[in-house]
């Protein structure tokens, strides 16, 4: 994990976006322990209550789970909202830039198709 301490996102959402990272590339599968509030609190030296607030809220989006004495695991299904999250986020906010900057390029429709296709080759 790495934080900005600079950045204007808060650190709590840097710590829930890092999680979430982490989950959607697999390094904690579902069913996985993350580590402790207290681990990425001391290991990074970031104020615990910070850690717990970016945590809490991948608990109430269903991504993470706290067991009572246990600890905080991923949840089941917990890679399909993240997957969820990161599309709808595409077509949202990514592909309305890439458009509007493809017509500041004068680049056609049909032009445009032609890029996309040959990206997935």
């Amino acid at each position: 994990m790495k934080f900005d301490f600079q950045s204007d996102i808060p650190l709590f959402q840097q710590v829930a976006n890092q999680l979430e990272e982490e989950i959607f590339h697999e390094v904690y599968k579902e069913g996985d322990q993350v580590p402790s509030t207290t681990e990425i609190s001391t290991g990074y030296q970031i104020n615990p209550a910070t850690v717990l607030k970016g945590m809490n809220l991948l608990v109430s989006e269903q991504i993470l789970e706290k067991r009572r004495g246990l600890g905080t695991f991923v949840a089941e299904g917990a890679r399909k909202i993240i997957l969820s999250k990161k599309q709808n986020e595409f077509a949202n906010q990514m592909v309305p830039n890439f458009l509007k900057e493809a017509q500041a390029l004068g680049i056609t429709k049909d032009e445009l198709v032609k890029i996309i296709e040959g990206g997935f080759q």
